[in-house]
């Protein structure tokens, strides 16, 4: 991760000639806004002097107290590669200031830096790869989105079959061009379905990645004639998009979760953050899966973990640990989706990991067997339980969650919260075309 001062980026624009800068940020359901700016007014925001109306964004705040700052990170400093060089656009990754000059409790990336904050008086910072799933369907003819797939290929499959090649390549290519280090991309298991994998780093800057990777992928999709999409659930019957996250923890330039001489050679460290995972699995998926549709995706029979459990092994579990040691042991937590707000899932996996490391919560011995396979009376011998069946179950877990509660903090907790319940009410509320086909004629 490059680090740049004002003054670099001056200088870069100057040299290149940009004449626009997006000023970037999430709102607390993860949605990135922006707001254009010419670059004559680049100093004056680099000097964190511009202001905008945060009424407007949603879980913010009220129209009594809309008016706060916008202070760019300059290490997010980045050229847009398709737009024309002449007359180019870059943007800049910002943090939100109240009025008075204070870092504004309910932006997402605030709460994620509070997080690792706690983590370095502990003397641990967070490591975080994702591996982001998405979708490329067709558009009709008035360019509006279906959920027509552009291909029937298969996991690792390639052309004729993929026909989403040429798409996923020129995303690589703008990500590479914007500072991603891609380590792999490839069809995924569904038709339609695609994996770009990009190299791990500290947890703020995958998160600003994972942010950007999103607008990335969808804008070049767009230029291809087609949709991307990052819903969890898109089509029955087929698997959903995750985003499986490989986190581990550092401390004095060493893997804090590798013990060369340790069963399994993971560390306590490693064995109590895994513990504090598990216990607090089912008020995190309110954060990591936080749509009515995630939980089409957490079903059993799509390779979606339902069960809370770890395993150094197989893959029906909730947390995986892959095979590599030394500097490149980590934990697989496999229930988040890529619809969740990067900051804040961070943010709660890294509390709750937390926690068990502060209060030395060991977990259970690792399962090793098919879950999928197991009756629900072998389940329950095991202890082993399983994630929330829907959004409305895991809101619920999360208001009894004071260590996530905590994470999250009293605003984003009770405004997400807030949200989540009007989104649950709306879906509860309709009648969907299941219902209509199953029972309309048979009553």
């Amino acid at each position: 991760m490059s680090h740049l001062t004002k003054e670099d980026i001056l200088q870069i624009v100057r040299e290149t000639g940009i004449k626009f800068i997006r000023l970037q940020f999430t709102d607390i359901l993860g949605m990135l806004k922006n707001v254009a700016i010419p670059v004559e007014q680049l100093e004056k925001a680099l000097d964190g002097e511009l202001m905008f109306d945060g009424s407007s964004i949603e879980g913010f705040v009220r129209i009594e107290e809309s008016d706060m700052y916008l202070r760019p990170d300059p290490d997010t400093f980045v050229i847009f590669p398709w737009r024309p060089r002449d007359g180019g656009v870059a943007r800049l990754i910002c943090d939100i200031y109240t009025a008075d000059g204070q870092p504004f409790i309910g932006d997402p990336r605030y709460v994620l830096k509070r997080a690792l904050s706690e983590a370095a008086k502990m003397g641990f910072t967070m490591n975080v790869g994702p591996e982001a799933e998405f979708f490329l369907f067709h558009v009709d003819n008035e360019g509006k989105p279906t959920v027509i797939t552009h291909d029937r290929a298969g996991y690792f499959d390639l052309t004729p079959l993929d026909l989403g090649e040429d798409a996923r390549r020129d995303m690589v290519l703008a990500l590479e061009q914007m500072g991603f280090e891609i380590e792999a991309s490839h069809h995924e298991v569904a038709p339609g379905q695609h994996e770009i994998d990009f190299k791990y780093s500290d947890a703020l800057d995958i998160a600003d990645k994972v942010v950007t990777f999103k607008f990335v992928v969808r804008t070049i999709a767009q230029r291809h004639g087609l949709h991307a999409s990052f819903m969890p659930k898109p089509i029955f019957g087929i698997a959903g998009s995750g985003m499986h996250l490989n986190i581990s923890l550092m401390k004095n330039g060493e893997n804090a979760f590798y013990d060369p001489n340790a069963p399994m050679q993971l560390s306590e460290t490693a064995l109590y953050f895994i513990g504090g995972l598990m216990k607090h699995a089912r008020a995190i998926t309110a954060i990591t899966n936080p749509t009515v549709n995630s939980y089409k995706r957490l079903v059993s029979g799509y390779e979606a973990p339902v069960y809370i459990a770890w395993s150094v092994q197989n893959r029906s579990p909730l947390i995986r640990i892959p095979a590599k040691r030394g500097m490149s042991t980590r934990i697989e937590l496999r229930s988040p989706d890529p619809s969740c707000n990067p900051y804040l899932a961070f943010a709660v996996c890294l509390h709750a990991g937390l926690d068990g490391i502060k209060n030395k919560i060991a977990p259970p011995p690792p399962c090793d067997r098919n879950i999928y396979e197991m009756t629900a009376a072998e389940r329950q011998e095991l202890g082993i339980g399983c994630l929330p069946e829907d959004l409305k179950e895991a809101l619920d877990e999360l208001e009894k969650d004071e260590v996530i509660k905590e994470a999250l903090g009293p605003h984003v907790f009770s405004r997400f919260v807030e949200a989540k319940r009007i989104e649950w009410d709306r879906y509860r509320m309709q009648v969907h075309p299941w219902e209509i086909e199953e029972y309309l004629t048979r009553y």
